[in-house]
């Protein structure tokens, strides 16, 4: 930049990049040609200027001086992050000539890509990379870690993410909050709820720890992990034997309706209080009080489904406003999320006609035994906008795979993270404020664009620029290949399969930043169930072998342990995001275990004192929080913290690989552990 625009001072509009469903509408304040404050902006229609503390803290990480600027190749041990700068011709050249290699002696299927969304920009995170695997012929990931199980159980009930749209939610008169501390994970869904109960709502929290959400409710009721679908279907039991149920929604919009009847009466209120540990009286009261209130919302979360039967039980719990017909009521029903409503042409973006033949599919979640056991082996593991080391379940099986020597490994990230210090190479990526690329809110209805902020740091460069050259290293001749950032969101918004993006066009978008796309109510109408209808029963699943009807299925006990253990997120991180910055550590404070207060005086254990927390996985060390705020039995942790200097603050140490019963999703929360006293060195 010459010294004119160096001195201008100007705010630009942007999006938050962070995998959330708010994806607030943001003001950047430049000076000198850096970011010096991020702000919400006050006219989304949907965030109205209110943004969490991890994105008002943004330019701590932007600038933070631990942010790779150049590339790296390593010189020491892996794991023990000793590099030396290089160039990006070297990396290139690097990357190209050992690939060439592997694709010759070893099949294209030997290099495996690795990726999720801690850039939630679509055309960096299933775009010129997504070709570009496809053109090489890589072996596949399946990207399961979030919300698979849930996405599917949701699909057969309801035949995609479709769900409430949140700015009606204002106008319900109850608010339940399933398995969601929204407090800290969707902070404007609580800003609704807040209006609601200005007008009289209540909120209702369903959780297993007392956390901020819940705190904040009028009413908390603990439950036991991965019994959920137990509560909703004795909930159903009273709704029907009770006669609180719209028989003319059941008739009109819903199939299976007469089975399920007679389904749940095996659910009666004693017998799923024996399971959750919810009183029989608090059924009784929750039941009736959804009944005979409406409009009542639910809002699922994503902590329910990370369980052995989490695919049911979400798919139970969206049964429940179809019982009593609040699909009809402007602010009724739920919302599990609601992505579907903005589906970008996929086939478009991510071009799968580029693979010339068949390739195997591997599940994220297996990463660990993926790379220590697969057969023909997985040669090359290429890391972006995801830090497997970290996030994957049972982390050192993962780490023990990222330590072999014959893997060559290549990571793409804005810091050396711990999936870095494993690799041969590491190339510094551009922040999403650097970037071109379109969003969309898997919440909201708005489609937002982002265009360069600020130049790119140091030498870092975004996934596709990095795909493309990539492409030309390799000889690929493919146009798909070449295509530019605009080029692809315009490919991206061209969906005629998709009529709520109707008039969102590039241009719109250059012009208004964000644009709401044309939804409908789902009633009247047909959804794209196979019966077009609300699948109570699901012959889909029946042919699959599943149960069609919802159903509680207990989780197996992995280990003799006697904790059930959950990990669940913390307030200024997402996921490990933001872990490695000081600033947001320092906000958090140090990393917790939530016990109930039996269980930590049987162990000897008092608030405040370092606790070990083990199975046959692996173990971490975190600070005991004791009191009154899980229920017996349970262990909760929250974050997923940087690796610490002399102990390990790794709770995936210890979560299982198994799958969950759908869509191949992660069971991080059905994992047994033993906790004990750490003796103070002294």
């Amino acid at each position: 930049m010459n010294s004119i625009e160096d001195k201008t001072r100007e705010i630009v509009r942007g999006v938050c990049s962070l995998d959330c469903p708010d994806q607030c509408g943001l003001l950047l304040h430049k000076e000198a040609g850096r970011i010096v404050k991020v702000e919400g902006d006050p006219e989304h229609p949907m965030t109205q200027g209110a943004i969490c503390n991890k994105v008002r803290h943004m330019t701590e990480r932007l600038y933070d001086p631990a942010r790779l600027r150049y590339p790296l190749k390593r010189t020491g041990k892996k794991g023990d992050g000793t590099f030396e700068r290089i160039s990006w011709e070297e990396a290139i050249e690097t990357i190209v000539s050992k690939w060439k290699t592997l694709i010759a002696t070893e099949g294209a299927e030997s290099i495996l890509p690795y990726s999720f969304y801690g850039n939630m920009g679509r055309i960096g995170a299933e775009g010129m990379d997504r070709r570009f695997f496809h053109r090489l012929g890589a072996s596949r990931l399946e990207y399961t870690i979030c919300q698979a199980a849930g996405t599917e159980g949701y699909r057969y009930t309801m035949g995609g993410g479709y769900g409430t749209s949140p700015e009606d939610t204002v106008h319900a008169k109850l608010i339940v909050m399933w398995g969601i501390n929204a407090v800290s994970t969707n902070m404007h869904q609580i800003v609704l709820a807040e209006k609601a109960r200005k007008n009289g709502a209540r909120i209702v929290v369903i959780d297993v720890h007392r956390n901020r959400t819940a705190k904040w409710a009028d009413w908390f009721i603990p439950i036991r992990p991965g019994t959920d679908a137990a509560l909703a279907l004795g909930l159903m039991h009273i709704l029907f034997a009770e006669g609180m149920t719209d028989e003319t929604f059941l008739q009109t919009y819903t199939v299976g309706h007469e089975k399920l009847r007679e389904h749940v009466k095996s659910y009666d209120p004693e017998f799923v209080s024996s399971v959750t540990g919810v009183p029989v009286e608090d059924i009784y009261e929750l039941a009736r009080l959804y009944g005979r209130t409406t409009p009542s919302f639910i809002r699922i979360g994503n902590g329910i489904q990370h369980h052995d039967n989490g695919g049911m039980c979400v798919r139970t719990i969206a049964c429940l406003p179809a019982l009593t017909g609040q699909w009809m009521h402007r602010g009724g029903g739920a919302i599990k999320g609601n992505g579907s409503y903005l589906d970008f042409n996929n086939s478009a973006l991510q071009r799968p006609q580029l693979r010339k033949q068949p390739a195997r599919f591997i599940n994220m979640n297996l990463l660990g035994s993926a790379l220590l056991e697969l057969d023909p082996p997985i040669r090359s593991l290429y890391v972006y906008n995801s830090n497997p080391a970290v996030v994957t379940p049972f982390a050192g099986k993962v780490r023990q795979g990222l330590m072999r020597e014959d893997l060559f490994t290549v990571v793409h990230d804005l810091f050396l993270t711990e999936t870095a210090r494993y690799a041969d190479l590491v190339l510094p990526a551009t922040s999403s404020f650097e970037n071109h690329d379109i969003y969309r809110s898997y919440w909201h209805h708005y489609v937002q664009l982002q265009q360069p902020a600020i130049e790119p740091y140091g030498e870092s460069k975004s996934n596709p620029d990095v795909f493309r050259l990539l492409a030309q290293g390799m000889g690929f001749e493919d146009d798909a290949l070449r295509d530019s950032d605009e080029d692809l969101i315009r490919q991206a918004l061209n969906n005629p399969a998709n009529p709520n993006l109707e008039g969102i066009t590039y241009e719109r978008l250059q012009e208004e930043q964000y644009v709401r796309a044309n939804v409908r109510p789902l009633f009247p109408g047909r959804l794209p169930t196979p019966s077009g209808k609300i699948e109570l029963y699901s012959k889909a699943m029946e042919l699959k072998g599943l149960p069609p009807l919802p159903t509680y299925t207990p989780l197996p006990t992995d280990e003799e342990l006697p904790f059930q253990f959950v990990p669940a997120p913390n307030h200024n991180f997402l996921n490990s995001t933001f872990s490695h910055n000081a600033k947001h550590v320092r906000l958090e404070g140090e990393p917790k275990l939530y016990m109930h207060t039996e269980d930590a005086a049987s162990l000897g254990i008092r608030n405040g004192e370092r606790v070990r927390v083990w199975n046959s996985r692996g173990s971490c060390e975190l600070i005991a929080s004791v009191g009154e705020d899980v229920v017996p039995g349970t262990v909760v942790s929250q974050g997923l913290w940087a690796d610490a200097e002399g102990s390990s603050r790794l709770v995936n140490a210890l979560t299982p690989d198994r799958l969950a019963d759908m869509g191949g999703g992660a069971v991080f929360f059905s994992g047994r552990v033993q906790v004990e006293k750490l003796e103070s060195a002294s």
